[in-house]
C-alpha cells in the first residue's frame, strides 16, 4: 500500500503574472524550483491566499533568478498578479517510507519571491 505525502512545498510567494491566453501551467523561477525539489512537468497544487482557490495544474521552468511565479491558462482566471500563493507537490510513498520521509519546504521572502 502507498500513501500519498508532502514531497515539497513553496510556503508564500506573489504571483507576478497571470498569462490567459498561454496553453497552461504554472511558471515558476528555477532557483525556487531547485530550492523545493520541484521538476519541470510536475504536477503541483496551487492554494490562493487571498480568496481560497486551489487548483492543480504543472510546473514550467522560469527564469532563474527571476522571481517569477506565473499563472497560465485557465489558471488565469482563478489567480490575479499580487495574490499570495503556496504551491505543493506530493509524492506516493509506501507507509514504511513516508514514516522517516522529510519534506522539502522553502519560505522565500514574499516581497521578492527570492530565498532567504
Amino acid at each position: 500500500m502507498t500513501i500519498e505525502i508532502l514531497k515539497s512545498k513553496i510556503h508564500n510567494v506573489t504571483v507576478t503574472g497571470a498569462d490567459l491566453n498561454y496553453i497552461g501551467s504554472i511558471t515558476i523561477d528555477e532557483d525556487l524550483m531547485d530550492a523545493a525539489g520541484l521538476l519541470e512537468h510536475e504536477k503541483v497544487q496551487v492554494l490562493n491566499r487571498n480568496n481560497g482557490e486551489r487548483l492543480e495544474t504543472y510546473v514550467i521552468t522560469g527564469r532563474r533568478g527571476s522571481g517569477d511565479i506565473c499563472l497560465n491558462g485557465p489558471a488565469a482566471r482563478r489567480m490575479s498578479v499580487g495574490d499570495v500563493v503556496i504551491i505543493m507537490a506530493y509524492a506516493h510513498l509506501t507507509t514504511e517510507e513516508a514514516g522517516s520521509f522529510k519534506p522539502l519546504i522553502i519560505f522565500p521572502d514574499t516581497a521578492t519571491n527570492k530565498l532567504v
